[in-house]
């Protein structure tokens, strides 16, 4: 088992004045750390790799579809623009040496048009994600695809839905994320669900059911830990909390008060909540 940390609870555009960041997770006693990836260059997160690898980190990385990359719609300029930006997400998480690319990778997030999901865009969406498998391939990453609660797509919610999905897709480097956030408001058994998409899952969202410290909150860890051994799943366990401190990010992920005293209860209780688990697991 891995253990990591998002680095959207400080920023959405990690730079080198991060470094510090990066030394703060590896003490505590971090194996990694999950970049987010909405702006820059594969130049740049090239120089950031340097940095990890001087620090004895290793990564991932998360990304999403914003207005204008929708796979899903009709428009083929926009069906265009969303491969496009998908091989970009590609292309940075290789140059900055990591292998798993996660998030809501299938649609455009936050957007909605009335009702569910078409069999059209079903179709559109299993098309979109060949495509971009076939580049990832060739760069040695894999999406790890996070199916999101009904309140941010419409399109893949469950794990149901995203392991039916990944079926039709069939393509070895679009695999499955499990996030117990999104799972704790969207399953009827959030860890019955770990069974359900374990055939394709390569990633492990931790987050709490109010995106704070995990462990603080009602998400039944002892269970979700050992639902994992079940499934005899041993790669990432990511936590991704949210704070308040960037204003776009936190309207996005509909943060208006705070859920933690600090940034380091998040990490060094988040990080024992883990490792304490774990090993408890049976």
């Amino acid at each position: 088992m891995k253990y990591g940390f998002n680095l959207l609870l400080w920023t959405g555009h990690v730079t080198e004045e991060h470094v510090p960041i990066f030394k703060a997770l590896k003490k505590a006693g971090y194996d990694g750390v999950e970049l987010p990836l909405f702006e820059g260059t594969p130049e740049h997160y090239a120089r950031l790799g340097d940095h990890l690898d001087k620090i004895g980190l290793e990564r991932s990385t998360v990304s999403v579809l914003g207005a204008g990359h929708n796979p899903l719609s009709p428009d083929k300029a926009q069906q265009a623009a969303a491969l496009e930006r998908a091989k970009w997400a590609v292309d940075c998480t290789a140059a900055l040496g990591a292998s798993i690319l996660a998030g809501p990778m299938h649609s455009e997030i936050g957007y909605f048009t009335g009702g569910g999901a078409t069999a059209q865009e079903h179709k559109r969406g299993v098309a979109f994600h060949r495509r971009a498998g076939d580049h990832a391939a060739k760069k040695n990453v894999r999406f790890a695809v996070e199916a999101l609660n009904r309140f941010e797509c419409y399109f893949l919610n469950t794990m149901q839905q995203l392991s039916d999905h990944l079926d039709e897709v069939d393509h070895p480097n679009i695999k499955a994320m499990y996030d117990t956030f999104h799972s704790n408001i969207e399953e009827k058994d959030p860890v019955a669900a770990i069974k359900t998409i374990k055939k394709h899952m390569i990633h492990v969202h931790i987050s709490e059911n109010d995106r704070g410290t995990p462990g603080k909150g009602h998400v039944p860890w002892a269970e979700t830990f050992k639902g994992l051994k079940v499934a005899k799943y041993d790669g990432w366990m990511t936590i991704e909390a949210f704070g308040r401190a960037i204003p776009a990010l936190a309207a996005a992920t509909r943060v208006w008060r705070d859920f933690f005293p600090a940034k380091e209860e998040v990490y060094k209780f988040g990080l024992k909540t883990m490792k304490t688990g774990w090993a408890k697991a049976r």
